[in-house]
């Protein structure tokens, strides 16, 4: 988890870091935001997160509600760990079609112009870290959402996001504040 939280500084990336998010087949830590005044309006309007894909797809039915939630979290970006630049196109996939997209490489990765030229021409960003030390970054992602427009898949990811903010939060005010465990972790 250390890695990512250096990964996600050194790319500018600040909010909760959401680990072992596993979905189409990929597996990723989220940088997400809280929207303190929709999650607000969305307790007192009974609107919690909806993490049940088949709920979040009766929006989109013509005879579905008539409202639907604001989503209460922003996606800020995601981060891939792969242990080669070359499997980060692969790793990053469909993540690059609702968020910049980085690949968390070993701090000792070698540079390698063609793997990295290709990961530029996606726009995905590459940071090399090691697990006490600090992050290095080597290709700053681009924010490509707008070319492919939202789906409910994103839709659906941030409502589950949001479930496991909220989640992290109840955990943290219960326990101790530890981040092992596929949980979440603030960023200043």
């Amino acid at each position: 988890m250390q890695q990512f939280e250096h990964a996600a500084r050194v790319l500018g990336w600040h909010g909760h870091l959401v680990s072992n998010v596993e979905v189409l087949g990929s597996r990723f830590t989220a940088v997400t935001r809280l929207r303190p005044e929709v999650h607000r309006w969305r307790v007192t309007h009974d609107w919690p997160p909806q993490a049940d894909p088949s709920r979040v797809h009766a929006w989109a039915e013509t005879d579905g509600p008539e409202q639907v939630p604001v989503p209460a979290v922003d996606l800020v970006g995601v981060m891939v760990r792969v242990s080669k630049a070359r499997r980060a196109t692969r790793a990053c996939g469909t993540l690059l079609t609702i968020a910049p997209c980085a690949a968390v490489l070993p701090g000792d990765h070698p540079y390698r112009p063609w793997a990295f030229t290709e990961l530029d021409y996606y726009g995905i960003g590459a940071v090399t870290t090691y697990r006490e030390g600090p992050a290095r970054l080597v290709l700053a992602p681009e924010d490509r959402r707008s070319e492919f427009g939202t789906s409910l898949f994103e839709r659906w990811l941030l409502e589950l996001l949001y479930q496991r903010v909220l989640q992290q939060e109840v955990n943290t005010e219960s326990t101790s504040n530890t981040t092992e465990g596929g949980g979440c972790a603030d960023l200043p």
